[in-house]
């Protein structure tokens, strides 16, 4: 069995965050998930963005999200470029989460083997140097 390796120990550099996008990452340093939610359409949406990708229009709200779902798709790193490199192999998923939006981010904690389509994850955190989090997901058991 083979542990993917917790890339919280990889030395990144955090986001210089663009004006649209400020309230999610100071929402992850007090470990909160920001979703953007359209109110017209009552639909959720990320990654943030200036406007609603359901009708152009800019009144979005930010919700926090309960932090669970499931693997829509993944793929193991077994080759990386710096910052990554000498931290292989890593789990790379796309989730979709409980409001129905799709995230791509690191999966730990988790043996290879047990990596799969339909895997049931929830939210864990990544720290940054800058007091900032980066959101990861592990196996929910």
């Amino acid at each position: 069995m083979t542990q993917l390796h917790d890339t919280s120990k990889v030395d990144r550099e955090p986001p210089i965050p663009l004006s649209y996008t400020k309230p999610f990452w100071e929402g992850t340093r007090q470990k909160k998930l920001l979703l953007q939610f359209d109110k017209r359409n009552n639909k959720y949406q990320f990654y943030w963005r200036p406007v609603s990708i359901y009708d152009g229009l800019g009144d979005l709200e930010a919700r926090e999200a309960e932090g669970t779902g499931e693997i829509f798709t993944f793929t193991i790193a077994t080759r990386a470029r710096p910052p990554f490199q000498g931290h292989e192999p890593f789990g790379i998923a796309v989730v979709t989460l409980k409001e129905g939006v799709n995230i791509m981010a690191n999966v730990i904690n988790c043996a290879s083997e047990d990596l799969r389509i339909g895997l049931p994850v929830k939210l864990c955190w990544l720290p940054l140097k800058n007091g900032t989090y980066l959101p990861a997901f592990e196996p929910a058991k």
